[in-house]
């Protein structure tokens, strides 16, 4: 037969997905934070559950597949999940879940310590494994640390503290 006649699968259906790689660390997170990773994980199987009743064309295979991985990752995501009580963090000092004023050469800024799956540079929340979490954690008001960054050390005084959550 010839292999124009023949059906031919699209390679990348044949191709299985990388798994989306889960963190070594504890999977710390605030209560909004899981709040926001459980609808996460209903939106996802929510749009998996509707690509899986509007047919089979190899298109809405491949939008399966990659909906299947996150749902994997998801799931595993929220079952390790530790979810962190701020009213029993030591308000005296910066903790998980602090939301941390400081003041440096650079000016004052305001970062959150939050869960790998919370961080959010963008809106200064930022993971408890990064250098700059680490370099606040255990850090009181008016004490100075050293954040070491790509770009070159930095040296930022702890102006406040705070452990309130806020509203989404």
């Amino acid at each position: 037969m010839s292999r124009a006649f023949v059906k031919e699968q699209d390679d990348a259906s044949h191709e299985a997905l990388a798994e989306i790689p889960l963190s070594e660390h504890p999977n710390y997170i605030t209560v909004q934070g899981l709040a926001r990773l459980r609808q996460r994980l209903r939106d996802t199987q929510t749009r998996h559950d509707a690509s899986k009743a509007s047919g089979d064309a190899l298109s809405q295979q491949n939008e399966l597949a990659t909906l299947a991985r996150e749902l994997r990752w998801l799931g595993a995501r929220v079952a390790s999940a530790i979810e962190i009580d701020l009213e029993r963090q030591p308000h005296d000092r910066v903790a998980f879940g602090a939301r941390v004023t400081v003041d440096s050469d650079e000016g004052e800024q305001q970062y959150r310590i939050v869960g790998e799956d919370e961080a959010d540079a963008e809106h200064g929340e930022v993971s408890y494994v990064s250098p700059l979490a680490r370099a606040l954690i255990g850090a009181q008001v008016g004490d100075s640390v050293i954040w070491k960054r790509p770009a070159g050390d930095l040296s930022i005084a702890v102006v406040a503290i705070d452990y309130t959550e806020r509203a989404d």
